[in-house]
């Protein structure tokens, strides 16, 4: 990757390619040369500037002719300069020295041809012009020190005089150019500064400069646009980017020239927001709605008050009138005049309730039998928990194993290799002073922040010399760092990659300390060093007075964005934090090389938390860290989780007895029974578990928090409705235990049947859900809801009746063997009950109140509504990390100080012929490459980087293979004896050029050449000589064998990337590009990042959410309507009512700062399996009910049902819950705490307020053959003057 890459710049040669010219140093002279004649000739003496390198000889004679072996060297340099007979001023030795200096440039200007063309116009005119000494003046010339060179006189300092317009028209050309490997524009390596701050003047003095370490003697520039004292500026014709050339090359490429280009892509505008007189359009909506419907409920009450007060009679008159053969009330009535399906749901539940009454009574007689089955039974399911798997992997917790992302990354991993691990650490210092550094030689005064103290450079630097000194222990081994981390050119240099602001500096203080000064003045320090590093990472030679490299020891350039933080633009010297990162290698299925990985992190981490400085702060993270601490966290919630439902198991235990008196007290408890009614529903969630993992499905975190709450939550309920009805009932004379405990279970287990089907049903098509945490939660809460539901009507029934016998025998609760003497006591309603009854539903039921319930509640819906769809869309990772993390703080400075986001790849898909001319064109971004070409969408995608995300050009191994492999580059090269690549540092007489210099040897390699050369360029390191080399930048990067390109990417960056909407717009914007380009290829290119596999499930979680829970509504009133007896508007009002919470629990999580993610979906899918419990009883008890009117049916409901349901569910779990607030976890926080909260307050309130008001408004009518089947049952005994109760 282009982080990691080793780019030996030109710059990094000091980026000027002035000519080498050989003379001799004599004493300094001044003179002038006539018209048309030369100012040099040949190579005289060695530079006493620049060692190695040669001034020219002096000479003012006509021009000299050209030697044969010199023609074709010449036409190859200047093939745009016509000479005529070729008398130049300048030998063959300064053409090949031109040859060699023209190298680098060549390797990166030379995939724009019309600039390359007019930089080897200026250099060839300087060189071996036969009219030199129109343009340039010897200003300087000296002898030799060289005994041998005595005669000979050398040029020392030349003025060189050239036109504005031809340097103008020079940068024009060049200033787009790109170098694809570093993802930088070419002239931040040539220009000896950032490419936004070069322009056509100081880019030909910084060539010309000795400074640079190539110019043997100083050449001066000197601009005008006419004649100067007496010279003519050199204004050669030039060639625009977009121009092509007579050697028939074309324009340059969009991405190297922006006139090519046309105007720059402008980003398409944003939808405007949906408003309605500059307010929110839902909100107006919701409020316009909510008026209206208040006007029309208002009156429409009133108006029947009035009516009714007019009439003096009941809306309800007909069923009052026992008169009326229409009457319920009337003697007469003979259920003939039930509709059909009335008569069918009288008989289905007619069936229901004699199947649960004998079962009821059969559980009673056979407690021994049933309990000893449902034993066995739970052992043998419970037993598969010896198979529990338990997935803590992020990737398989958030994304489907079919998904795209999971596929793209699965393919990434298997042609590439994983994605590496990283370590790294943020450094800032509490120093707060900025300090000024003047440069020497002229400019701005600088300001540095404190972190550049030097003795705050010494510290960090000695923080990552102890890191990088850590040793692990792994299997009785010892593991360091070099012996898992990333070294691109292995084996070749084995150090490490750390992309530290230190590298700079080669991690050395002696280099930090380079100074180069007198006793009156600093020249050149630290401050100038990086003040030209950060400009040039990869320069091999600053062009300071110190000419240190800049390049990474690691054989790599650090570029300033991932090693600095918090500075502005590009004025890192304006940095308040280093970015210190480590790359460690990453293995797909190694272990072994993943565990020394794990283990010296474990090891760094445990260093870094007892790192103390006072001067430092660092926050620091690993790969491993997220997932270690999740399991801490995990660790540590287990206290508060076992608090929670201690908490609600005490409060089960001692709220089920119905306390006669004080007397009785250890006789009317039923703590044993409420113990048997807790193990009951941990024993539904271990079956739930172990059929699971007999099947080999995996468990996650949430299944393990999250079940047993909801299990709880539903099994509690039925277990407080069991025990309160049968506490509330009178045994019928001659009725036996058996037989009143089945006629009980016969009247409620049709509801507990009803709620559980339903849960079960919702929560198995929850599990259509392509989200694994969902799906999985699904699975196990709809067997474990329906499991519960099997103990509670067998087992719990058994367990009751014995303990009924217990109490009728006036033993001990748990103590049986203690029994109470004989006492009469009277039997009386428990206090709740009584509540509900006499104070609570009446209050309810009151005329004023009713419609405030309905105002007050469509007002809520009316709020969810208008903010359902701001409520914000994934999670952040910060709510993951305990309270109490060390990541927590390195998440805060991620998004504080970092300024680029994660690495994109784009990759092709094998089967692309990149031998081919169209396939190649079809990729690459140079000359004759086209306009929709990969490498040009995702250049142009760059330009609009805040709309797509896309921050840089793509580094692009197709470009730089070309450029490596050009016959006038020394770059590529074999030995011609035995056909081995020979690197451009190697002098062999043996080594020759890959290619021929003649018209097809310069077009693009094709066929069996392409194929032929690139293993040489994938393995070629580079160097001063040739800074194209493929190994450290491209190994990776493509996949091939000996006789076809496999698959490949083109990888750039995102921009910054602070929040989930961000992540989620990235992936959103990556992959419409990578779509656009894969049609434009007519190949499949899809876009990779390591952040995709996490967030690709936001893309669709609106639609997943909605599906997910109309599902489970669907369910729930296909389900409502059958066993609530063919009764499809009660089913309606039950899932209205269930549909209401969860709009409304979208209004909570708006309001609370809850995110829609995978977890709030699993707690949706589950409150709207628990608001089934608040809903589904009070319905049906209102449907069974036969009291005069629908007022008084659905205060009887709530009396009879409502105290059961708010004793059972909403108190048992209030109280469980409050305790998740106090967790460390500020994921239990947020999405348990808060959002159960929500849960049970919102189902307890529709259940228990709304829900009756709703039904004594429009709840469905008296099936009148349920009536008649009760009085019929009930016929002569004594319940028969209690059915108009």
């Amino acid at each position: 990757m282009a982080i990691l890459t080793e780019r030996s710049r030109w710059r990094s040669g000091g980026g000027a390619f002035v000519v080498v010219l050989f003379l001799c140093l004599t004493e300094s002279r001044y003179r002038r040369v006539d018209a048309q004649h030369c100012v040099w000739y040949g190579e005289c003496g060695e530079s006493t500037i620049v060692p190695g390198k040669k001034y020219n000889c002096d000479y003012t004679g006509p021009p000299r002719p050209l030697p044969d072996e010199g023609h074709k060297l010449l036409h190859d340099l200047c093939p745009g300069l016509d000479y005529g007979d070729r008398s130049l001023c300048c030998d063959v030795n300064q053409l090949r020295t031109l040859e060699g200096s023209l190298q680098l440039p060549l390797q990166f200007l030379s995939r724009c041809p019309a600039c390359f063309l007019n930089l080897m116009n200026l250099f060839c005119e300087l060189t071996c012009s036969p009219r030199q000494s129109l343009f340039m003046n010897a200003t300087e010339v000296g002898s030799g020190v060289d005994p041998a060179l005595a005669n000979e006189t050398n040029v020392l300092k030349v003025d060189y005089y050239i036109g504005n317009m031809f340097a103008s028209a020079m940068y024009n050309a060049c200033k787009d150019v790109q170098a694809p490997s570093s993802n930088l524009k070419a002239l931040s390596l040539l220009c000896g500064k950032d490419a936004s701050k070069c322009n056509a003047t100081n880019w030909i003095q910084y060539m010309f400069d000795t400074s640079n370490g190539q110019s043997p003697f100083p050449i001066v520039p000197i601009f005008s646009d006419g004649p100067e004292a007496g010279f003519t500026p050199m204004d050669n014709q030039t060639w625009a980017c977009n121009d092509s050339l007579e050697d028939g090359s074309g324009p340059c490429s969009c991405q190297d020239c922006a006139a090519t280009c046309g105007p720059k892509p402008v980003p398409p505008v944003p939808p405007a927001p949906w408003t309605i007189l500059g307010v929110d359009a839902m909100v107006v909506i919701m409020w316009i709605s909510y008026v209206a419907f208040l006007l029309v409920f208002v009156g429409g009450v009133l108006c029947t008050w009035c009516y009714r007060r007019r009439m003096i009679m009941s809306e309800y008159g007909p069923i009052l009138d026992s008169n009326n053969p229409m009457s319920l009330n009337g003697e007469n009535s003979t259920g003939a005049d039930a509709s059909c399906c009335e008569t069918l749901g009288e008989r289905f539940e007619g069936a229901l309730r004699s199947l649960f009454t004998a079962w009821g009574s059969f559980c009673v007689r056979q407690p021994a039998l049933v309990v000893l089955t449902t034993l066995v039974l739970v052992a043998a399911a419970s037993s598969g928990l010896v198979y529990m798997r338990i997935t803590t992997d992020p990737v398989d917790l958030w994304a489907a194993g079919g998904s795209r992302a999971r596929q793209e990354k699965a393919y990434f991993d298997e042609h590439f290799g994983p994605f590496f691990r990283t370590e790294q650490m943020i450094i800032t210092t509490p120093i707060n002073e900025t300090f000024i550094y003047s440069p020497y030689f002229g400019g701005a005064d600088v300001p540095f922040g404190a972190i550049f103290r030097k003795d705050i450079l010494y510290q960090v630097l000695d923080l990552q010399l102890q890191v990088e000194a850590l040793v692990a222990t792994y299997e009785g081994q010892d593991v360091t760092l070099m012996d898992i981390c990333l070294s691109p050119l292995a084996p070749y240099n084995n150090n490490c990659t750390i992309l530290s602001l230190l590298n700079y500096f080669q991690n050395s203080r002696a280099v930090l300390d380079h100074i180069k000064s007198d006793p009156f003045f600093i020249y050149a320090d630290y401050h100038s060093h990086f003040l030209y590093c950060v400009s040039a990472p990869a320069s091999l030679n600053d062009t300071t007075l110190l000419h240190d490299p800049c390049m990474g020891t690691f054989g790599g350039p650090v570029f300033p964005w991932l090693a600095l933080g918090g500075y502005d633009g590009t004025n890192y010297n304006n940095a308040t934090a280093l970015v210190i990162t480590f790359p460690v290698n990453n293995y797909l299925n190694d272990t072994t090389r993943v565990g020394k990985a794990k283990a010296w992190e474990q090891e760094f981490i445990r260093f870094m938390k007892s790192y103390d400085n006072p001067n430092l702060t660092v926050s620091f993270s690993s790969e491993r860290s997220i997932e270690d601490e999740i399991d801490r966290e995990s660790e540590n919630d287990v206290s508060t989780i076992l608090v929670s439902y201690i908490i609600m198991f005490v409060y089960i235990s001692l709220a089920l007895g119905h306390i006669q008196s004080c007397r009785r007290l250890l006789v009317d408890s039923k703590v044993s029974l409420g113990i048997a009614g807790i193990l009951i529903v941990l024993s539904s969630v271990a079956c739930s578990l172990g059929i699971f993992s007999y099947a080999g499905v995996p468990l996650t975190l949430i299944v393990i928090e999250v079940i047993p709450f909801l299990v709880l939550a539903v099994g509690v309920d039925n277990i407080f409705i069991i025990v309160q009805t049968l506490q509330r009932d009178e045994r019928m004379h001659q009725e036996e235990l058996h037989q009143q405990i089945g006629r009980i279970l016969g009247d409620v287990a049709p509801s507990m049947f009803l709620s559980s089907i339903s849960e079960t049903v919702a929560f198995f098509l929850g599990a259509l859900s392509n989200m694994p945490a969902v799906r999985t939660f699904s699975l196990f809460a709809g067997l474990a809801v329906f499991i519960d539901f099997l103990l509670q009507i067998s087992c719990f029934v058994s367990l009751l009746g014995m303990d009924a016998r217990r109490q009728e025998k006036n033993r001990l609760d748990i103590l049986f063997c203690v029994k109470l003497p004989e006492g009469h006591e009277e039997k009386t309603d428990g206090w709740l009950f009584r509540f509900f009854k006499k104070i609570y539903a009446p209050f309810i039921m009151k005329e004023w109140v009713r419609p405030i319930v309905v105002a007050v509640f469509v007002g809520m819906l009316s709020f969810s509504v208008a903010v359902v769809n701001k409520v914000d869309v994934g999670l952040d990772q910060k709510l993951s990390m305990p309270d109490d993390s060390y990541v927590l703080q390195y998440f805060k400075n991620l998004s504080t100080y970092l300024h680029t986001g994660p690495p994109v790849y784009f990759v092709v898909e094998e089967g692309l012929n990149y031998s081919s001319a169209d396939g190649q064109n079809a990729v690459c971004g140079g000359v004759g490459c086209r306009n929709d070409s990969l490498v040009q969408q995702v250049y142009s995608a760059s330009l609009i980087s805040e709309y797509t995300t896309i921050a840089y050009t793509p580094s692009s191994w197709l470009d730089d293979y070309f450029d490596w492999v050009k016959p006038q580059s020394s770059c590529c090269r074999y030995y011609n004896t035995t056909g081995a690549f020979c690197n451009a540092s190697v002098v062999d007489t043996s080594c020759v050029h890959c290619r021929d210099m003649t018209p097809s040897g310069k077009q693009r390699p094709t066929g069996e050449d392409f194929m032929h050369f690139l293993p040489m360029f994938l393995s070629d390191n580079p160097n001063i000589k040739c800074g194209k080399g493929g190994h450290a930048a491209y190994s990776a990067a493509v996949d091939f064998n000996e006789t076809a390109v496999g698959a490949t990417y083109f990888m750039t960056y995102h921009t910054i990337l602070k929040d989930s909407p961000d992540f989620i717009d990235a992936l959103k914007m990556a992959r419409v590009l990578a779509d656009n380009i894969t049609q434009s290829l007519d190949h499949k290119v899809f876009a990779y990042s390591i952040f995709y596999v996490f967030y690709e499930q936001y893309l669709t979680i609106a639609y997943d959410t909605a599906l997910n829970l109309g599902v489970s509504l669907a369910a729930i009133l296909l389900v409502s309507t059958v066993l609530l007896g063919f009764e499809l508007w009660a089913a309606v009002l039950v899932s209205l009512t269930i549909a209401m919470i969860l709009v409304n629990m979208f209004g909570v999580m708006w309001l609370w700062g809850i995110s829609l993610n995978a977890v709030s979906l699993v707690n949706l899918v589950m409150s709207c399996g628990i608001s089934v419990e608040f809903c589904s009883h009070i319905v049906r008890a209102f449907s069974v009910s036969m009291k005069n009117n629908r007022v008084e049916r659905a205060e009887e409901a709530l009396a009879h049902m409502g105290s059961s349901v708010f004793s059972g569910i909403t108190l048992t779990k209030f109280g469980g819950i409050i305790i998740l607030a106090m967790s460390k976890s500020q994921i239990f926080k947020i999405f348990y705490f808060r959002m159960y909260l929500a849960i049970v307050l919102l189902g307890a309130t529709h259940g228990l307020i709304f829900l009756p008001v709703l039904l004594s408004y429009i709840g469905p009518s008296v099936n009148k053959a349920k009536v008649f089947a009760a009085k019929q049952r009930y016929a002569g005994t004594e319940r028969e003057p209690l059915l108009n109760y």
